[in-house]
């Protein structure tokens, strides 16, 4: 029999004071779910937890800079006017894609995970989110295995969707999980920690593509990555499940058992009745498993509808998400034109390794440095948003400014400090999208704020700006 968490908040004699969640002053968020004390599993400490989260988060955005990478990605075939023609190299040479299917294939994974978040936020209610994430990163790991074995452009295509879908589970999933295990005067220093491996991973994976396929075949890239994914993937199924505030641990499979009682009662009929009359009573049987399913099935999503108009009138996490969509879509508009700008207007030939530096070390210690000042400052809500208020405008003057100057030293210098100020609400933002929703509703809030700002944010962004350019010159 499953274990049952106490009801009430714990004392100071049972608990130590660091796990005591604080109120969110300015912006009253009261669950009392976030109260309930959950022991932790023996297997596990905080910071074992906050360890592997964090190596798996790198894999993750390390295949994301690998397949960007001229090692992985590679570049097509050419022919002089002289007739002498190069074979191409990576991906795009062995394909022979064209520019238009190289865009695809580089976003493609978007669409798995955009697709699956919001299946795998919904999971997390029926089924424990920790076995989720092992089967997330399990079809991660099979998915790159694939991208590896490719033939053709579809091939590799439909890998990298799947490779989406195995993330999918991993960023829904984990951020809650961290926001449960962390000390609660340090929950946005922790959550800093774990999204400072999104600028280190692109930038590993840059290296490691570069590397690996540069020198050997970016085939071989693939499998390295999958080799280092695994033992995640297999730790999701063995180890000891954590359970997340707000979800009942022994309640968690009742509605995925009942199919499997009317399935037993079927065998224990046939066992008492011989076959002659099994049949008629197994009919019955199948028909009043598929109502079952039926209703279940129209349950679940009235209930997915119902959390999702929960989300949409909880004013503080829409103006937040609203803004961490404004914020994506200009992080991707500069993410994509600033070398390109910076290459055309101040002619730096080594536009794109200059901008990778600078972007990787302002990432890590903006997306740092914003946690541990919002803990700082005691990580409520309200200081949250007067925290990501200061830091973006802030930040954008800088970046804005930096375009002012001829001298290219002094457009770096700002243009850096600006993306230090920028990376800074990584913590900050995501805290927000955590607290300010009630315990059970957070694996989709964070699925939903992910949908959001790739929907609204990065994905339209790119072109957007360069219609922008061509049309009004700018």
């Amino acid at each position: 029999m499953a274990e049952t968490d106490t009801a009430g908040p714990p004392t100071t004699d049972s608990t130590p004071s660091w796990f005591t969640p604080k109120r969110n002053d300015g912006f009253i968020v009261n669950y009392p779910e976030r109260f309930q004390y959950q022991p932790s599993s023996k297997s596990w400490t905080a910071i074992k937890l906050l360890a592997v989260f964090c190596v798996i988060n790198l894999l993750n955005y390390l295949d994301r800079g690998a397949i960007a990478s001229n090692g992985v990605n590679g570049s097509q075939g050419s022919c002089t006017a002289s007739g002498t023609c190069t074979s191409g190299t990576g991906i795009q040479g062995e394909f022979s894609l064209t520019n238009f299917e190289d865009g695809v294939l580089s976003s493609s994974f978007m669409v798995g995970l955009l697709v699956a978040c919001p299946i795998f936020a919904t999971l997390a209610e029926r089924v424990n989110p920790f076995r989720l994430i092992g089967v997330g990163l399990s079809v991660w790991t099979f998915a790159v295995i694939g991208c590896a074995a490719s033939f053709n452009f579809w091939s590799i295509t439909i890998c990298r969707m799947l490779v989406g879908v195995g993330e999918a589970s991993f960023v829904s999933l984990a951020a809650p999980f961290i926001d449960d295990n962390a000390p609660a005067a340090q929950k946005t220093a922790w959550l800093g920690i774990f999204y400072m491996c999104i600028p280190s991973g692109y930038a590993v994976g840059y290296i490691f593509g570069g590397l690996v396929g540069g020198n050997y075949s970016w085939r071989i890239a693939f499998i390295g990555e999958a080799i280092l994914m695994l033992p995640f993937a297999v730790l999701g199924f063995v180890i000891k499940p954590l359970q997340l505030k707000g979800f009942s641990s022994s309640g968690s499979y009742g509605k995925l058992r009942s199919v499997d009682l009317v399935a037993s009662d079927v065998q224990e009929t046939e066992a008492s009745y011989g076959n002659g009359g099994a049949f008629s009573i197994a009919e019955d049987s199948s028909a009043k498993s598929s109502s079952s399913l039926a209703t279940n099935a129209r349950n679940q999503l009235s209930k997915f509808v119902k959390e999702i108009k929960e989300l949409l009138v909880n004013k503080v996490y829409v103006i937040n998400v609203l803004g961490y969509i404004a914020y994506t879509f200009v992080l991707g508009a500069y993410s994509y034109w600033g070398p390109k700008a910076g290459y055309s207007i101040y002619h730096m030939d080594n536009a794109d390794l200059i901008f990778g530096g600078i972007t990787v070390v302002s990432g890590v210690f903006g997306s740092l440095g914003g946690g541990y000042v919002l803990d700082f400052m005691s990580n409520t809500i309200s200081n949250g948003f007067k925290l990501l208020s200061a830091t973006t405008f802030i930040g954008a003057i800088l970046c804005f400014s930096a375009f002012c100057f001829k001298n290219v030293y002094v457009y770096l210098a700002l243009f850096a400090i600006g993306e230090l100020f920028v990376f800074a609400i990584q913590g900050p933002v995501n805290y927000i999208n955590l607290e300010a929703v009630k315990p059970s509703l957070r694996p989709l809030s964070m699925a939903m704020s992910t949908v959001a700002i790739h929907i609204f944010g990065d994905v339209p962004s790119s072109p957007l700006v360069g219609v922008l350019q061509l049309d009004f010159r700018l």
